[in-house]
């Protein structure tokens, strides 16, 4: 009974115990951390326990912010975490921000962390466009902040499309112009190429010290209403506190700066700035809740001591940052000179060894070729061996050849020797048939004559018996006597045929030849490509870099797409005036008439 009653006397303290405990879950803006708090924590004590979980010394900008109802606030350090209007739900849910912002962040941010968190908090404003941005300071911003991610731009390495997923701009600004995702990711990266031999670092304070003079950066805006209810807007910021028409948050109305305010108090929904000059009358105006009102307090009384302390001999504290923030930055200088310095040798050693590596290959290149010639010449020889043979064989071929054309010529010779002679036995008897033939062709022509002469005769005859015979019808009648003469022709007879001459023997000797193909041997030659390097340095001016930027994009500009906020500050630019030169021109003495219209 007694075991029992004590192991639920236990349980019941564990409860207590567990109790006083309550989760936390703290939202920066790089990551997301989980707490186990005590309830008698007050908000100074999670805030501590925050900072020195993320090693942060700068605590004097940032704040634990959390959402109640539609407005922000800020957790109070005096007070008990959970006695403040918290979440109630488990984990409780807060943020770790930024909550007040240095006039110049280049002489104000000491450790890497703290300027790494408002790094991350300003791109985020401007992205989501809390902070108003022109174009060609969103491209030259996209930039560094590219550099900051990719460090030193590497063409090997960032290719065309290395910035497809990533957000860089305004929507306000893409939509602005008539220009494609790659034409953007190309100027940018051709000022990204720009920032070489920067470390992440320094990257993100050169992003820093251009947003710093946006004229929405830093300031936290709040809507209230003069006496006679005219809306307005009211800006606080590490310089003082604005007025602002609701449609323009770029040029203020007027300003009051923290060194002429004596004091700042708020009673129920109704604020009031009083300032230094006692001749001055009292500024009033009214917000529209008091929980507003207690949040503007805050900001006024936080940037006021900032103010007042950047005035100041630096603490023990902050200098003693400082110092060893110069201490680390000249270590680290000395480390990158150093590792520039391997880097520059190991690439050098790359270069060597790539170049001995192309230099093997070309001569496993060359000696395969060689090799590959090598072949080629055996098989020549190879070749040129077969052919000799050939040849041999040829030779001895057109030799037996030659033997037997000359034995056949001797032949030829003989039987030509004989021919030779049976010619001229045939011209001598050809030449006895020519005598002969002439001969008969003579006594021809002479029997002929004979023939003519004894035509004659015979016609003499027929013409003496003709004549007869008419004289002897005359003198008695005659008889038919039927003289039958014949007369025998006498036919010449022709030449005897001339004998033909035995045909000519002729000799046509063969002629034998072999033609030998030479073979043509290929030249080995080998190139070198030598490469050239060009590098080109351009250092040029912020703001000529930001006019360069403009006049390239503007001719893609649609100026209907034009924001109220663009078309005011276009008018600023052409104007001359800036955010610090509006903060100069503006007087309290206009506030009076500001507020009291």
């Amino acid at each position: 009974m007694a075991s029992a009653l004590a192991a639920k006397m236990g349980f019941t303290s564990l409860l207590r115990k567990q109790a006083r405990n309550f989760n936390v879950r703290i939202c920066t803006m790089e990551s997301d951390m989980e707490f186990n708090c005590e309830a008698k924590w007050k908000g100074k004590d999670l805030f501590d326990f925050v900072c020195r979980t993320l090693g942060l010394r700068e605590t004097w900008f940032f704040g634990l912010q959390y959402n109640i109802k539609d407005t922000v606030a800020w957790l109070k350090m005096e007070k008990k975490v959970l006695d403040q209007e918290v979440p109630k739900e488990e984990p409780i849910t807060l943020y770790f921000l930024a909550k007040f912002y240095p006039e110049n962040a280049e002489e104000e941010l000491v450790q890497d962390i703290t300027q790494h968190l408002f790094f991350l908090q300003v791109k985020k404003k401007i992205l989501e466009e809390e902070i108003h941005c022109p174009p060609e300071a969103s491209v030259l911003l996209a930039s560094y902040a590219v550099h900051a991610k990719y460090e030193d731009y590497d063409p090997s390495v960032h290719k065309p499309g290395f910035l497809a997923k990533e957000e860089l701009l305004p929507k306000r600004v893409i939509n602005l112009y008539q220009m494609t995702a790659e034409m953007w990711e190309e100027r940018i990266t051709a000022c990204y190429a720009e920032h070489r031999g920067k470390t992440r670092d320094e990257a993100e304070m050169e992003y820093l010290k251009i947003a710093q003079d946006l004229d929405m950066y830093g300031i936290n805006f709040f809507l209230i209403r003069n006496k006679k209810g005219t809306d307005l807007l009211l800006g606080v910021d590490a310089l003082g506190l604005h007025i602002y028409e609701p449609d323009n948050r770029l040029t203020p109305k007027c300003s009051f700066p923290w060194n002429e305010i004596r004091n700042i108090s708020y009673s129920d929904k109704e604020f009031t700035i009083q300032p230094v000059d006692k001749k001055t009358s009292v500024f009033k105006f009214n917000s529209s809740r008091l929980r507003v009102n207690k949040l503007i307090l805050q900001l006024c009384i936080g940037n006021h001591d900032l103010f007042v302390r950047r005035r100041r001999v630096n603490s023990l504290e902050v200098q003693q940052m400082k110092s060893q923030a110069r201490e680390e930055r000249a270590r680290k200088q000395v480390e990158r000179q150093r590792l520039q310095k391997e880097k520059k040798l190991r690439e050098e050693a790359e270069r060597a060894r790539d170049e001995l590596k192309r230099r093997l290959i070309q001569l496993q290149d060359e000696a395969h070729m060689a090799n590959d010639a090598l072949l080629r010449t055996e098989q020549t020889a190879d070749l040129l061996a077969e052919k000799a043979q050939i040849a041999e064989e040829e030779a001895k071929l057109l030799a037996q050849k030659a033997a037997e054309a000359e034995t056949e010529m001797q032949r030829m010779k003989a039987t030509a020797i004989r021919g030779q002679e049976e010619r001229r036995l045939m011209e001598q008897k050809m030449l006895e048939a020519e005598m002969l033939a002439l001969k008969m062709a003579e006594e021809s022509e002479r029997r002929a004559k004979e023939a003519e002469l004894l035509k004659l005769d015979l016609q003499e005859a027929r013409e003496s018996e003709r004549r007869a015979k008419h004289k002897l019808l005359e003198i008695t009648k005659p008889k038919h006597i039927h003289t039958l003469v014949h007369i025998h022709t006498i036919y010449m007879l022709p030449l005897e045929p001339p004998l033909h001459m035995p045909p000519d023997l002729s000799f046509s000797k063969e002629n034998l030849s072999f033609e030998f193909k030479d073979t043509d041997m290929k030249r080995l030659s080998m190139e070198i490509e030598k490469e050239k390097v060009e590098y080109m340095e351009k250092s040029k001016h912020l703001q000529e870099q930001l006019n360069e930027l403009k006049t390239e994009i503007e001719s893609l500009k649609m100026k209907e797409r034009e924001t109220p906020l663009d078309v005011i500050h276009n008018q600023n630019t052409e104007q001359g005036t800036s955010k610090h030169s509006n903060f100069k021109k503006v007087a309290i003495s206009s506030a009076a008439c500001m507020l009291d219209t």
